[in-house]
């Protein structure tokens, strides 16, 4: 069937809108974090001078004036533009999904035939793993250190690794296309929430939630989670994660016998799938196991991670291999 470049560039469109508002919820979310440490920091100037017996602050909402109804404390500002921030993140996640769904009826087959199609549907699952996992306000801290990668993915996606709208080469012109494929992009798109959690357990450790630091990563530590938050959030998404991306590599090798005639044959893509879930069978060892559960654990999910993008740009782009037809069109 022929391209329609009507709902392709619909597609497009939807995908560049999912990008601009993803930005919206960015700042937001940043004024939200300068916003609440602004507030904290008036908040620390009536607390002493109650302390020192000059005065103590007004309780919001009560009222001792006879036949005046008291009103109810008014949320702080901070607290508004978040829960607006994560109303318009589900704008953003719409158009993403719609992006996706679009390329698929323009192409008339499973839009997963490219890098950038892989990386759209990576970090759209990254982004509705996070809805589902952060949605409670003790994690809104977390969500604008989670779009950063998903805006850097995004972006390469949207422009070195664009490929317009086309059917795909014979090599994928398979019944496995959509299920090896779509797994692989599930498991990385839940590796990318894990790898930021360790990565801000790492950041919450240096700066601890009591720490009154004046630099900015103490500012950001104490927006965050506590660190037993981060560490068990980034465990249970590895746990969600690890079995899905073994199976992507298990159907991988079935699909390579039917095409290849054989299993396994150690091409790089399948070599660095390997090693990264190998390294992520590590990190959840090391996190069962005695003296390894904090920082050595967390510095092994970050090298999945890391394993994790080399596999999806180095080795598809750099390296040549039988899965070099999944890189740039």
């Amino acid at each position: 069937m022929p391209i329609d470049e009507t709902i392709a560039s619909y597609s497009d469109l939807a995908f560049k809108s999912a990008i601009v508002v993803y930005v919206l919820v960015f700042v937001m979310l940043l004024v939200q974090f300068s916003t609440a440490y602004t507030r904290r920091a008036e908040q620390r100037e009536p607390a002493l001078v109650g302390a020192n017996g000059a005065g103590t602050p007004p309780v919001s909402g009560r009222s001792d004036v006879p036949g005046r109804v008291a009103q109810p404390p008014s949320k702080p500002m901070s607290e508004r533009i978040g829960n607006m921030a994560f109303a318009v993140l589900f704008v953003a996640l719409g158009l993403h999904i719609l992006s996706i769904v679009l390329r698929g009826f323009a192409t008339h087959r499973f839009p997963l035939g490219n890098m950038y199609e892989f990386v759209t549907m990576a970090t759209a699952t990254a982004v509705t793993l996070g809805v589902v996992l952060l949605r409670h306000e003790r994690y809104r801290g977390m969500w604008a250190f989670l779009l950063v990668p998903v805006l850097i993915l995004m972006f390469l996606a949207g422009t070195v690794l664009y490929a317009d709208a086309a059917p795909v080469v014979p090599a994928l012109k398979s019944y496995w296309l959509p299920i090896h494929v779509t797994v692989v992009s599930i498991g990385s798109g839940v590796f990318l929430v894990a790898g930021v959690a360790s990565l801000l357990f790492l950041l919450r450790l240096v700066q601890p939630a009591g720490a009154e630091s004046d630099n900015i990563l103490g500012a950001i530590a104490r927006r965050l989670p506590d660190a037993r938050t981060l560490d068990r959030l980034a465990y249970r998404t590895t746990i969600i994660g690890f079995p899905i991306f073994g199976t992507g590599i298990i159907l991988g090798a079935i699909w390579a016998e039917s095409a290849w005639g054989r299993f396994w044959g150690w091409d790089p893509k399948e070599t660095v799938s390997f090693i990264a879930w190998v390294i992520y069978a590590a990190y959840l060892h090391a996190r069962a196991t005695s003296g390894w559960r904090e920082t050595k654990a967390a510095w092994i999910n970050v090298a999945g991670f890391v394993a994790m993008l080399f596999n999806l740009f180095i080795i598809n782009i750099v390296v040549s291999g039988l899965h070099s037809y999944a890189g740039l069109n």
